[in-house]
């Protein structure tokens, strides 16, 4: 892969750089940082998530910077302008295994000279990420925020046999109207191919997949589920429990904003989604669908079950839309969290006109309820 230059200023706010880190874990990391003026301030380390970037904090990182903190979001291993990662669907998958993104986070911090944080902040697939940067390494991620993705603690130690193929998959199959789960779909070889070179285009395909899972779109009405059950399931939209004959691409298309409706969507503007789409477009999703593909097919599965019965420990947030299925999308993963998962769960809050891009189409009570649980433990 061809190291890009940086993100240019003018797509960032004034208060934020961007830059590259050679040499973190064999990548060539991209990223933001805002606040860096002065050696001795307490940092906080942002992780995205799918499909987005660094650039996804945009809203974030000044406010944090504005109180006093160094902010550092970089592009993931697979995403953005980060280098050093196999493109490839037959490529290094074991390189996207969980233990392995929390070595590169710990690659980061040591490139920036630094021996710990203030606080590890995941959204999406990034709050998996945060969550076991904070169950392994508490000395060194001291405070830990998810937003839209609870952490149900880590996997049992059970006998391989429950590696075995999910039932719930054929019973999915087998409903009157036939689904798959999106996971499972991101799993597959031309689930890149099928969003990457949609007839629409990225840019479309991208607007139409944000919108869907956001509270401008009317019927994210998101309750809790009964069982992870076929039937259960089903009751979620199609951008997670999808109909079995179509793509994501076919999936979003249906959904498509009104030109009206982009026009209103504040929290994401045409200029804005113009980066994300400058990166896909380029680098296509593989690399975002490779840490899907880690969690389906089990890699690195027996490592995480060492870690059997272990609770975060670190003073912990969540933080969602009311508007988010991502919330319950696994029965019964928001009720572990603050059970079995976190020892120190300061609060979980969902906030009212939000769906799942929440530090986006609500940055402003994101911002504030940060910035009263790093005043906590700072």
């Amino acid at each position: 892969m061809t190291a890009l230059p940086p993100l240019p200023s003018e797509v960032l706010p004034p208060e934020v750089r961007a830059r590259r880190i050679d040499g973190i874990n064999g990548l060539s990391m991209h990223v933001l940082e805002a606040g860096y003026e002065a050696a001795d301030r307490p940092m906080v380390l942002l992780l995205h998530g799918f499909p987005e970037i660094a650039y996804s904090w945009r809203k974030v990182m000044p406010a944090l910077a504005e109180a006093g903190f160094h902010v550092v979001a970089p592009d993931q291993r697979g995403y953005g302008r980060t280098t050093g990662w196999d493109p490839e669907y037959d490529g290094d998958l074991g390189s996207f295994r969980l233990l392995n993104l929390v070595r590169d986070m710990m690659g980061l911090l040591a490139a920036l000279g630094r021996s710990s944080v203030t606080a590890v902040v995941g959204h999406d697939f990034g709050a998996s990420a945060a969550a076991w940067c904070a169950l392994v390494r508490p000395d060194v991620f001291r405070s830990l925020v998810l937003m839209s993705a609870p952490f149900g603690g880590p996997p049992a130690l059970t006998p391989s046999a429950t590696l075995a193929a999910d039932p719930v998959h054929a019973a999915l199959l087998a409903l009157p109207r036939p689904r798959k789960h999106y996971q499972w779909y991101y799993s597959t070889r031309p689930a890149n191919e099928n969003m990457w070179h949609c007839p629409q285009g990225v840019h479309a395909f991208l607007r139409a997949y944000f919108h869907h899972k956001s509270a401008d779109w009317r019927l994210n009405k998101p309750f809790r589920l009964a069982s992870w059950s076929a039937p259960e399931l089903a009751k979620m939209p199609t951008y997670y429990i999808m109909d079995a004959g179509l793509g994501m691409a076919e999936t979003v298309a249906a959904e498509m904003p009104s030109a009206a409706e982009i026009d209103r969507c504040g929290w994401l503007t045409e200029s804005e989604l113009k980066v994300y789409a400058d990166e896909y477009s380029r680098n296509g999703f593989q690399g975002g669908l490779q840490w899907y593909r880690s969690r389906t097919e089990g890699v690195g599965l027996g490592d995480l079950q060492v870690f059997a019965g272990r609770r975060i420990d670190v003073p912990s947030l969540f933080i969602s839309g009311r508007n988010d299925w991502g919330i319950y999308q696994t029965p019964g993963a928001i009720e572990r969290m603050q059970g079995t998962g976190c020892s120190d769960m300061r609060g979980v809050h969902l906030i009212e006109g939000a769906g799942h891009w929440v530090q986006q189409e609500q940055a402003g009570e994101v911002n504030r309820l940060l910035l009263e649980f790093l005043a906590t433990v700072r």
